[in-house]
């Protein structure tokens, strides 16, 4: 079921274009190299700022009981998951019942998860949840292995069809969304052991720490990885999302934290 195929190569691959293949744009983010089914980008976000946008609303419901102002949040999260889906489907990623089923798996994410927020969990909790997620993901490969699933057919496919080989990276590969979700896992234990209930910070300074936190991240990102080999590549993917929770939750709100309390001093 969820093998889904990519337009960037289905329409090579699908028969239906054999005298005449139709002329389209890839981007630099087209040639992503796991399966279609469902967008992971649609998914992901629908999750992710549902926690913002509902606790935005509330905060604003509280405040001003004015059904039309603490709805504008839901508003913008609508046109903002528009506006993803538009630009997957746009450049080939993905066809648009793949977007929609990411849109409604994050939303029934966003609403399950976020009323079961990890905080104040042990740190053993994090670290048996990202084993555990990867033991399981490894053991399901190794099955439908055995069973003649040849998991790494989306693979081939995008080599083969993308416009530019240095378009097909590694990082898109399903197994690194794993080492990536298990070491944002251990990463959000740490950052919570290392500071249980972070700092409290007026306005000014957790605005300061967003900012400075974005530009982290940003270079964070950016940090080249050797893709050969690729058990090295993958344990620095690992660690590179171990790191980001450190920064976003520890070291940029405690040197924030630190720098304001001298300057009243």
């Amino acid at each position: 079921m969820l093998f889904g195929e990519r337009p960037f190569w289905w329409i090579g691959e699908s028969g239906l274009y054999v005298n005449k293949q139709p002329k389209v744009q890839q981007f630099p983010s087209t040639c992503e190299t796991g399966p279609g089914s469902p967008s992971g980008h649609a998914m992901v976000t629908a999750a992710v700022w549902w926690a913002v946008v509902s606790s935005l609303g509330s905060f604003l419901y509280s405040r001003t009981p004015s059904v039309v102002l603490s709805s504008a949040p839901y508003l913008l999260y609508v046109l903002m998951l528009v506006a993803v889906g538009i630009s997957r489907v746009f450049i080939l990623a993905h066809f648009p019942h793949q977007v929609v089923a990411g849109s409604i798996t994050g939303i029934i994410l966003g609403i399950i998860l976020s009323r079961r927020v990890p905080a104040g969990r042990p740190l053993l909790f994090f670290f048996s949840v990202s084993i555990g997620l990867l033991l399981s993901a490894l053991s399901i490969h190794a099955g439908l292995q055995q069973l003649g699933f040849d998991l790494s057919w989306t693979i081939a496919l995008a080599k083969k069809w993308c416009s530019r080989a240095e378009w097909v990276r590694l990082d898109s590969t399903p197994f690194s969304s794993l080492t990536r979700d298990c070491g944002a896992l251990i990463g959000l234990g740490m950052a919570q052991y290392w500071k249980p209930g972070g700092w409290s910070l007026p306005r000014a300074p957790t605005a300061l720490c967003v900012a400075l936190s974005s530009i982290a991240l940003y270079h964070v990102n950016r940090l080249p990885l050797p893709v050969r080999p690729q058990g090295l590549f993958y344990s620095l993917y690992f660690v590179k999302f171990v790191i980001v929770p450190q920064v976003v939750m520890v070291l940029v709100p405690g040197l924030v934290h630190l720098f304001s309390h001298k300057k009243k001093d």
